[in-house]
């Protein structure tokens, strides 16, 4: 054996055709570790990177904002919503029904220190004689309209501006049972507004039978005197039942002014007007003018 076979630095010799083998060394860094290339930076790439974040944080801002607005919008008609339809169907629906154990009126009175009297009564209780008289007084075109008497609105005002008598008010039979039912009683515009929309809702929803037998159990008769029973056993003692056409018509004249005026013991003017009411409702019996709320009223 040859002494560069012991060598251990000794290189073995390529076998014939076979290249040479050369172990590739890594050049170390200053820490002794190889040197491992990093990949170039694309400091465009990086400014297009911001410029998106930035866009899509301002898309996000302004969904927000849309949402906020639509939330607002949405929260303003849902308010609505409840404020002028679902509580008020509801409530006429209620009404419907049921009597109301009061109004503001009613509280209003009691308020004052007067005694309330108030007894509820269906319309087959009450004597046809109050229908027609009332019907008389307040509203003779009550079976005909929709809850407003445009002519008679007209009248009430060239005889106000004339000054003929007392002041006329134009309003219907159904535009007084929403005021007496769901309003208070004091004039302004807001409350001229809500019983138009009340007047429009009871049409539509009730009938007219049951619209005269609210105002008449609604009505004030004076001295906390309220709805008809109440007013016919306070002003004759009799039931609303038994009174006769002249009763029926005393207590249809002062319905315009019950604390003013008495139906019991009336002056000139009460007399003059009950004597024209007992007249004007046998035109009213007579030309089916109550038909829509007396059966017996109806023609044919």
């Amino acid at each position: 054996m040859s002494p560069d076979q012991n060598d251990p630095e000794r290189q073995p010799e390529p076998l014939h055709g076979e290249p040479a083998f050369e172990p590739a060394v890594p050049a170390p860094d200053d820490f002794g570790e190889p040197e491992i290339p990093l990949p170039p930076q694309n400091r465009r790439s990086d400014r297009q990177r911001a410029r998106d974040a930035r866009t899509n944080l301002d898309l996000d801002l302004n969904r927000i904002k849309r949402r906020k607005r639509f939330g607002l919008f949405g929260t303003f008609l849902s308010v609505v919503f409840i404020a002028f339809v679902l509580i008020p169907v509801t409530w006429a629906g209620v009404y419907l029904f049921v009597d109301p154990p009061a109004t503001i009126l009613m509280l209003q009175r009691a308020a004052e220190g007067e005694t309330i009297r108030h007894r509820p009564v269906p319309l087959s209780r009450i004597s046809p004689h109050v229908v027609r008289a009332v019907i008389a007084a307040e509203d003779g075109n009550f079976c005909s309209h929709d809850g407003f008497d445009v002519e008679a609105i007209q009248r009430a005002l060239e005889s106000n501006q004339r000054g003929d008598g007392p002041m006329r008010g134009g309003s219907t039979v159904s535009q007084q049972t929403a005021k007496n039912l769901f309003l208070w009683p004091e004039r302004s515009w807001v409350r001229k507004g809500l019983e138009t929309y009340f007047t429009a809702l009871i049409e539509f929803m009730w009938p007219k039978q049951r619209i005269m037998e609210a105002y008449l159990n609604a009505a004030e008769w004076g001295d906390g005197v309220f709805g008809i029973e109440a007013a016919a056993q306070a002003r004759f003692g009799v039931s609303a039942a038994d009174l006769t056409p002249l009763q029926a018509a005393r207590l249809a004249a002062v319905l315009p002014n019950p604390n003013r005026w008495s139906a019991d013991s009336p002056g000139p003017y009460v007399r003059r007007r009950s004597a024209t009411l007992v007249a004007r409702a046998r035109v009213i019996r007579n030309e089916g003018l109550a038909a829509c709320v007396l059966q017996q009223d109806r023609r044919g």
